[in-house]
């Protein structure tokens, strides 16, 4: 132990001293909003009361510690229809859980496994509520959700970047075959070196495609402001100035951490002036009783401010193996103690989304990714950059929703294989059972001698012998049908539609798929025929 260890600053202690001793103030100021919120008390609609009430709430929240958000999600729409939706843990260990989102179909639908794997990076997986919304109707889809170290006991043991990627291998292996993974942000690494050494093993459970989504796979190439505060530091910076230990009474006691707190402050740090005029005009929404606008400022924050430790061994990994080493890009990546070859991946197809304005990962460090898994055929990898948008807007948002969202659901569709059937006392059933006991190795299972690849879209359209033409019309025959009976198609849509030659429900009922990948193309549908399932709404109305 050297003379800093014994001078070091208890900042997390005193952090917790400072908000210990905030308590009984927050309280009294919340009985004060109360009071000054009261439509029983005069006071209360006069402007001073008005001002009183909004400072009270601004400061209870300024000074609150957030608790994990929930997703609330109650309800999909699948084929139009409203279905409800409930939360499923699938599998679980210290650090991590995986949720399913269960959908309560009345019929059983053939739709992709889709693992969303959220980042570890200071918010909690809820993070992703928008992302995870947008495929709901149409996958069936689990997510991470990962446990704030402070919350662990330090009995249950050390977390670091080789066992997140032992998590996600395990996690895949669960899932079984016909499996999609995403990596929003920080986990594309990781993501990317499981697959890896799935791949390398010839494991039948690497998933059939994966989707990295704004992430630091190569953070030489356009480097941002994160990427220089590391190469600038050092790691033994870090070690210093950010790593402290979880202070009693928490569960984690004595752990280390990087703490929820300083990331939080990281973050605002960025972008301060921008927080503190939304505070300041959330003040003002409350004086003039602007309700929603106020309603949606507490939404987003009540996301923004909730935030997890992160170990101290994952995080320091992270730092100097992604951001200070390029360990990855240059081919120096181990995984326990064996290199993470990306050279190896050749049946996992393999998308890249990045964002125009993106300042935390730069463009061209996620993709990267395709000059590393060099023996990917080209006809199962693609490259999207979606422009106008930053980080967060690569995996929420109005853009995601309408223009990226639609482009993985095709991408997972047109590259889907069989599942194949493995026995289960195969090697790789073996190595979830080992993963679920604890050990930290994966045992492989030999990869079926037939190699898994799937049939190209233009291969699979050319084997529909009829394409669009053959089921449009020069003009209705009789009356034509009311096209807006569809969920999901408005008046402009319906014109679309009869501009198309399309007048019937007939005619939608009988589309293929590789007809309604036409159309999609020809309309700019973005996959809302596939996602409002207009073919099986047609058989209906037919």
């Amino acid at each position: 132990m050297n003379l800093h260890d014994f001078m070091q600053v208890p900042y997390y202690q005193l952090y917790e001293m400072n908000h210990a001793a905030l308590s009984p103030m927050r309280a009294a100021v919340d009985v004060t909003r109360l009071y000054f919120k009261n439509p029983l008390n005069p006071a209360a609609h006069t402007p001073v009361g008005r001002n009183i009430a909004a400072g009270c709430e601004l400061f209870e929240r300024i000074t609150r510690r957030y608790g994990k958000p929930g997703f609330g999600f109650e309800f999909t729409r699948v084929g139009g229809l409203k279905v409800p939706v409930h939360e499923e843990i699938v599998w679980q260990r210290p650090f991590c859980r995986m949720i399913r989102f269960q959908r309560a179909l009345e019929k059983p639908r053939n739709d992709p496994k889709l693992l969303i794997v959220a980042p570890m990076s200071g918010h909690y997986a809820t993070l992703l509520r928008g992302t995870v919304e947008a495929f709901l109707p149409t996958h069936d889809v689990y997510v991470t959700d990962w446990i704030d170290a402070r919350q662990v006991p330090l009995s249950e043991g050390l977390f670091d970047l080789d066992d997140y990627i032992d998590y996600v291998i395990s996690m895949l292996h669960r899932l079984g075959g016909d499996t999609h993974v995403m990596a929003v942000c920080q986990p594309a690494v990781p993501v990317l070196a499981a697959v890896c050494v799935m791949e390398a093993d010839g494991d039948p459970y690497a998933p059939n495609t994966m989707t990295l989504m704004g992430g630091p796979i190569d953070t030489r190439e356009s480097p941002t402001a994160v990427n220089d505060l590391a190469v600038a530091n050092g790691i033994d910076w870090f070690k210093r100035n950010v790593i402290m230990q979880v202070p009693f009474p928490l569960p984690g006691f004595m752990r280390e951490v990087y703490p929820g707190f300083l990331q939080l402050s990281g973050f605002m740090s960025m972008n301060l002036d921008r927080h503190m005029i939304a505070h300041h005009e959330f003040f003002n929404h409350l004086v003039t009783g602007d309700g929603d606008n106020a309603e949606k400022h507490r939404e987003f924050y009540d996301e923004y401010m909730a935030v997890m430790d992160l170990t101290a061994e994952f995080y320091l990994q992270t730092v100097e193996t992604v951001f200070i080493d390029h360990a990855l890009p240059k081919g120096e990546m181990m995984h326990r103690d064996r290199p993470v070859d990306p050279a190896a991946v050749r049946n996992t197809a393999l998308l890249t989304i990045e964002g125009e304005k993106d300042d935390i990962s730069g463009i061209g460090q996620t993709r990267a990714a395709h000059t590393l898994c060099c023996n990917i055929p080209d006809d199962r990898r693609a490259h999207y950059m979606q422009e106008g948008v930053g980080h967060y807007g690569v995996f929420n948002g109005s853009r995601f929703r309408s223009e990226i969202a639609p482009r993985i659901a095709d991408f997972i569709r047109s590259n889907r294989t069989p599942d194949r059937n493995v026995s289960a006392s195969s090697p790789a059933r073996v190595a979830v059972s080992a993963a679920a006991s604890g050990r930290s190795g994966v045992v492989p299972a030999p990869r079926p001698a037939a190699p898994r690849a799937a049939k190209p879209v233009a291969a699979r359209l050319q084997a529909v012998p009829a394409g669009l033409a053959a089921i449009t019309l020069s003009a209705p025959e009789g009356a034509p049908d009311d096209l807006k009976r569809i969920s999901g198609i408005g008046p402009k849509l319906a014109m679309a539609l009869n501009g198309a030659g399309i007048y019937h429900f007939r005619q939608i009922a009988s589309l293929s798929e590789a007809q309604l990948v036409e159309l999609d193309e020809k309309l700019t549908l973005r996959g809302r025929a596939e996602r409002d399932d207009w073919v099986a709404q047609a058989k209906a109305l037919t």
